[in-house]
């Protein structure tokens, strides 16, 4: 078993993942039927858009014999060389939402056996929610070994969707602000987050997210770091801004509160000590690891270094 704070169990969720994504087999036919009659070749077993764990690894096994490549989709070639395929919904799942398995698989397995499945479970989620071409609306067929979707009528290629989503941390004199939503588990708190908007940049996005929700001007965006969260695919940028005041003015639609944590008050949650000013995102999450980043920015003052003293 990981200790809850040895490095095993600090793994971002979904991320570091080691496939050869090999786009020059997936974009030639007579490569991509090598690869799917190759011995080698393997299926990552799921049921729905659920993973399926054995011993503390995926479940992986050669194809079917009857198997059809137009079937499946080519996740990419591993480590020893083994193609990996996951075969395509015959049907919508019920819901494409996180599951206690597909949440579990961030830390029940190897970190780049979870990246694995995250892509597996997104790129099968787009496509079983993508059936339709969006330009005529006639069905549409996976093509590129799963990685688009061609329309037999008017010829548009559709690709897989990634939504952009920033979380952020405001900062303000040694502080950082937290909410939660009216759903989450009592204590919960964690950084502010939104999808970004058309027209907008990554710094953009940040800024309006933090005014719209807690009703705080910031500036100096700095990014920090970024996670694939496959429920259904979106990436999430985690970002830091500095905050021009701290008066808070909360959008109650979208956070049930929020307060300002000083780095002692993060330390205590992120170290799950009892008696911490709240419960902290689990390990997995990017939320986690953006504020450990900042708290291990914050000098013996208690104050946060400035890299830019003119932001």
């Amino acid at each position: 078993m990981h200790g809850r704070n040895s490095p095993e169990s600090q793994l971002l969720g979904y991320a570091g993942g080691r496939l050869d994504r090999v786009d020059h087999i997936r974009t030639n036919p007579a490569l991509l039927a090598e690869a799917f009659a190759s011995p080698l070749a393997r299926r990552l077993m799921l049921e729905g858009l659920d993973p399926v764990v054995a011993h503390g690894h995926l479940v992986m096994e050669p194809l079917p014999a009857d198997a059809r490549a137009d079937d499946f989709v080519l996740l990419g070639v591993d480590e020893r060389e083994r193609p990996i395929f996951a075969e395509l919904l015959v049907e919508a799942a019920d819901g494409f939402l996180a599951s206690p398995r597909s949440r579990g698989a961030a830390t029940e397995v190897p970190g780049h056996e979870a990246a694995l499945y995250g892509a597996a479970r997104s790129l099968l989620s787009w496509h079983a929610r993508h059936r339709f071409c969006s330009v005529c609306g006639q069905r549409s067929a996976p093509a590129k070994a799963g990685w688009s979707r061609k329309c037999g009528a008017c010829g548009a290629e559709h690709f897989p969707r990634v939504d952009p989503v920033v979380i952020m941390l405001a900062e303000h004199d040694g502080r950082v602000l937290l909410g939660r939503q009216h759903s989450w588990p009592e204590g919960r708190y964690s950084a502010l987050a939104g999808f970004v908007e058309p027209g907008e940049t990554l710094e953009e996005a940040v800024m309006r997210e933090i005014r719209e929700e807690a009703g705080v001007a910031t500036h100096g965006v700095s990014y920090v770091m970024s996670q694939p969260w496959p429920f259904p695919s979106s990436l999430m940028i985690a970002c830091i801004a500095r905050a021009d005041d701290d008066a808070l003015k909360l959008d109650e639609t979208e956070i049930e509160h929020a307060f300002w944590c000083d780095a002692a008050g993060v330390r205590a949650a992120l170290a799950g000590e009892e008696g911490a000013p709240f419960v902290a995102p689990p390990p997995m999450a990017v939320a986690w690891h953006l504020l450990r980043h900042w708290v291990e920015g914050v000098g013996p003052d208690g104050q946060v270094a400035d890299p830019d003293p003119s932001a």
